[in-house]
């Protein structure tokens, strides 16, 4: 065991944090398969039982949130919005994803993830992870960014068949520009 392995690892245990809000469990699940892919080092935190001193814990930081009824944020979320605003996030790399219905809800899709993005931006953090809209159908977004989500989409309720394949190539853009 060479002593360069054992303190990347430790760096990296210590080097993200994910924060999910969930009600139904879909975020959370997408929270899993994320945390996996990305390998060890990955430190999970339901923002239901999240205190804002975490956030500080970690340089770089993964926030996933569905968007609820129109165009809502997951109720711990928007419990712990205003805390938000007490969080420093400057010199944070920050990866969104969001879990949402693109066909029912078309007017908002995504929403939450866009409002987390704004109010965390304005703090300091520092987005990373956009993709392309290519293969969604909706009408608007607040998670769009120069015609990009500023983060993951995902939508179990229409294309649950494509979550596996967007998580796979979403993580690795994160890992890279996560520099892991």
């Amino acid at each position: 065991v060479d002593l360069l392995s054992i303190t990347s690892s430790f760096k990296m245990s210590k080097q993200i944090g994910l924060f999910y809000g969930t009600t139904t469990g879909k975020t959370e699940a997408a929270a899993e398969m994320i945390r996996d892919a990305l390998g060890d080092g990955v430190t999970m935190h339901d923002i239901a039982e999240a205190e804002a001193s975490e956030f500080d814990e970690y340089e770089c930081l993964i926030i996933g949130c569905p968007t609820w009824n129109i165009g809502e944020l997951q109720s711990d979320w928007e419990g712990f919005f205003e805390e938000l605003d007490e969080i420093d996030f400057s010199g944070k790399t920050v990866a969104y994803f969001g879990t949402g219905d693109q066909v029912g809800y078309d007017d908002n899709f995504q929403d939450a993830m866009g409002m987390l993005e704004e109010k965390i931006s304005e703090r300091g953090g520092k987005t990373i992870g956009y993709t392309s809209t290519d293969g969604y159908e909706f009408s608007e977004s607040k998670a769009l960014r120069d015609g990009k989500f500023c983060g993951l989409a995902l939508d179990d309720d229409n294309q649950s068949d494509l979550s596996d394949e967007r998580i796979k190539a979403w993580t690795a853009q994160v890992k890279s520009a996560f520099g892991l």
